[in-house]
């Protein structure tokens, strides 16, 4: 429901911006629909949209909405809405998904070969239904030939913002962060993500090896050693991990050594260089490289953000 109303909420207000300015109004702003009223919640709240679908033959930009439920189910019921933003496309439209309205968006083709951003707890299912899809879970939007997408759940305001800026200009999109007090040119949401691995797959060897991985992480551990242990070539070791996760066996072993080290970080009262060698790291400038690297700010800065309690 936010993801409809709050994009409708920021261009209004800023056409009333220009307004207040004695300006003409930047954006004609329009709900469209397949219905004349769409229920949402199991009917706890009603949609009546401005314009039905077959009746909006151009636009400049369409905003898919954030969906939720079966995302399969959700796609399928608006599948007719597909057809209509490929021809809006290819007439000059640029399209924008919201959260995960990415997967509707993917859903069109358009994204194939393209970056793309989502809630970063839909990435492997996203990467799952859309291979062909080049899915950057660590960005706060992407922006590629007309089609961008946003990050998690109020990462959409970033990229509305960064929208406003496009069509007005930077002065309407300062404007616009101070009214709804939002921080300007955020980019990356990698200190929101939490890595859980990805286990929805078949492959049981694989599955031991990254369950082993998780048990073991103060420890360091080698590509060599995980697949003696579970009598796989390298090799085929390799590109099995790699196919049933999204992430090779290394970058594996950082995500599980890292996502403990933010925890340490976030509620613990232990040093960097502690929870440093907690992970299995006695390298600093290599710890400090991958945190960021993954998290998007380095482990001090991190700390700051999350940890109420001061270190020792």
């Amino acid at each position: 429901m936010a993801a409809i109303a709050d994009p409708r909420y920021m261009f209004t207000t800023v056409n009333q911006f220009f307004k207040a300015a004695g300006n003409p109004e930047p954006f004609k702003v329009q709900l469209v629909g397949l219905t004349k009223e769409v229920k949402l919640n199991d009917g706890s709240f009603s949609i009546h949209p401005d314009r039905l679908m077959k009746d909006v033959k151009t636009s400049d930009l369409i905003i898919i909405p954030a969906i939720g439920g079966d995302i399969k189910k959700v796609i399928k019921d608006n599948s007719q809405y597909l057809p209509w933003i490929i021809e809006q496309y290819k007439q000059g439209a640029e399209v924008a998904s919201l959260c995960i309205g990415a997967f509707l968006l993917a859903s069109t083709g358009l994204l194939n070969g393209r970056q793309c951003s989502t809630h970063w707890s839909f990435a492997n299912e996203f990467r799952q239904m859309f291979p062909e899809v080049i899915m950057v879970d660590d960005k706060m939007m992407t922006d590629q030939n007309g089609l961008y997408s946003s990050g998690g759940a109020n990462a959409y305001w970033n990229l509305l913002l960064y929208l406003v800026e496009k069509y007005t200009n930077r002065e309407t999109a300062i404007m616009a962060s101070k009214y709804f007090v939002l921080e300007i040119g955020k980019r990356s949401q990698s200190s929101f993500i939490i890595f859980r691995g990805q286990k929805d797959h078949d492959d049981h060897e694989i599955k031991k090896a990254q369950e082993f991985i998780e048990e073991h992480f103060s420890e360091k551990i080698t590509v060599d050693q995980l697949a003696d242990q579970f009598g796989i070539g390298r090799r085929s070791f390799e590109r099995r991990f790699k196919k049933s996760t999204g992430n090779t066996a290394v970058e594996y072993m950082q995500r599980v050594k890292m996502e403990a080290a933010k925890k340490q970080l976030e509620i613990g009262r232990k040093t960097v260089n502690e929870v440093m060698y907690e992970v299995g790291y006695t390298d600093t400038k290599a710890f400090r490289d991958v945190f960021k690297k993954i998290a998007g700010m380095s482990p001090v800065e991190y700390r700051n953000k999350y940890n109420k309690e001061p270190a020792v």
